[in-house]
């Protein structure tokens, strides 16, 4: 099992061999932490994203691309249920975090960063958007050595490392 950490950070400052991106179910790019790692990124990852996915992503599942510009291997993305629009399916949250981890041992990634993935735009409940990410990533069997669940602000890093402990 992975050793899980909470980071007060930018994602898209975290030297890793994997960058977890919340995408949008297109793969081009967009809001919040999306926007944020193709910016960062740079168009290498956008360009991959059409490459590789011409059709998107479904809710639940995750695929890799280049990282571009950051300081990482791989960007792994994973599409998150929307809360907003009632896709309040928790299983299909845990699906995000299971199958990077799954993208990642195919990648033979051993260090991986993830945002809380569907607590953005997407509006999932905080609280509830940090269960199934400890859990998960806690509970899945993997040869990823760390996991790092990122976030901006230091109160959700808090509750991140309460619910850690």
């Amino acid at each position: 099992m992975p050793h899980v950490i909470a980071v007060h950070g930018d994602i898209t400052q975290q030297h890793v061999d994997a960058i977890v991106n919340a995408a949008s179910p297109q793969m081009r790019g967009g809001g919040g932490v999306d926007g944020a790692i193709h910016r960062a990124g740079g168009p290498a990852i956008l360009d991959d994203c059409i490459a590789r996915f011409p059709r998107g992503l479904a809710v639940g599942d995750a695929g890799w691309t280049t990282a571009g510009g950051l300081p990482a291997s791989w960007v792994i993305h994973v599409v998150g249920p929307n809360h907003r629009a009632g896709d309040t399916d928790r299983s299909r949250l845990e699906s995000c975090y299971r199958r990077a981890l799954e993208v990642a041992d195919e990648l033979e990634a051993r260090t991986i960063a993830f945002p809380l993935v569907s607590a953005g735009i997407y509006g999932w409940p905080l609280d509830d958007a940090i269960d199934p990410a400890v859990e998960t990533v806690s509970g899945t069997s993997t040869r990823v050595q760390e996991v790092r669940l990122v976030a901006l602000d230091g109160e959700t890093v808090k509750r991140i490392e309460d619910r850690l402990r």
